[in-house]
């Protein structure tokens, strides 16, 4: 029997940092292109077969290893995996980010991401935060309350930002606790998350309607990259490997750059107002995702 050698430690935490720092990207990337698909004909079911249905097809060789329903991960995880990064949190997240501007959804979906992922880990699995990491918390905490008051002076929120978006934060950081106790692979769990949404998006049709065939081609285009190649199979794939090799402590660190990543381009791309209650919103979000993490923690050690 074949051994597969690991690579170095340094080389693992090299690849592992690309792999995060590439996600943020992208989901700065697919926040953006979801707030521009509220002009156009194509509507969230259309995006979301656009997002797990082309990666279903690029990863579909990696079903004959794992079958359908890989007996060794678990049925509860992988349930949890499906909900919580396929087709299920795409329609909430979906929901809440055609009513939240991208500056404020990179604060309220990716930035409590962290956070909902800490208190999972203290509720349910017993894990016992330092004081670094509650401050990161509170500092989540209090960028979301930052938020709120701009709200009151006129900021474009209301309450599908500030319950559906954490929600989805809520499904995502599921998914991460599920995926590190499945043992399944970045690649087989993105081919089995992308192939069970497009098994629930189609019979989704008849009933919600689609636009993919009357729609511009242009407008297909504009969203097969942001939605199928980049949200759905990229970040996907990079998320597991950065999990994976940097464990998901560091991984999570690196996710603190969303928010700030989310607003320039919302106000560069979008033409998004960004206000300076916004810009420190997102700036404390970031830092209290990197100190809730407990990376720095870690360092002190």
């Amino acid at each position: 029997m074949a051994v597969i050698e690991r690579p170095p430690a340094s080389t693992s935490t090299m690849l592992g940092a690309a792999a995060a720092l590439s996600v943020v990207g992208i989901w700065a990337t697919w926040l953006i292109s979801m707030r521009y698909s509220r002009g156009g004909m194509l509507t969230p079911l259309d995006l979301s077969l656009l997002r797990f249905g082309i990666p279903a097809l690029v990863l579909s060789p990696f079903l004959r290893r794992t079958g359908l329903w890989p007996r060794s991960a678990g049925t509860l995880p992988l349930v949890l995996m499906i909900v919580g990064a396929g087709a299920p949190f795409f329609q909430v997240a979906a929901f809440g980010l055609h009513a939240t501007p991208a500056s404020a959804a990179g604060v309220l979906l990716p930035g409590t991401m962290p956070l909902a992922t800490a208190l999972i880990g203290m509720l349910v699995l017993g894990e016992r935060p330092d004081r670094l990491r509650k401050i990161g918390m509170l500092a989540i905490l209090a960028g979301g309350l930052m938020l709120l008051i701009g709200t009151a002076s006129g900021a474009a929120l209301t309450w599908r930002s500030y319950l559906v978006m954490p929600f989805g934060a809520v499904l995502w950081a599921v998914y991460t606790h599920a995926f590190r106790r499945s043992g399944l692979g970045a690649f087989e769990a993105g081919a089995l998350i992308c192939f069970w949404s497009t098994v629930i998006n189609l019979p989704l049709i008849p009933l919600m309607g689609s636009n993919l065939l009357v729609a511009p081609v242009s407008e297909i285009a504009l969203q097969i990259v942001p939605q199928g190649l980049l949200s759905g199979l990229l970040a996907t794939v990079l998320y597991g490997i950065g999990v994976r090799m940097l464990g998901a402590t560091k991984a999570a660190a690196y996710t603190a750059v969303t928010p700030v990543a989310a607003a320039i381009g919302g106000a560069v791309l979008l033409r998004e107002p960004v206000d300076a209650l916004t810009i420190a919103a997102t700036f404390v979000t970031g830092l209290g995702v990197l100190l809730s993490t407990g990376l720095l923690s870690r360092r002190r050690t």
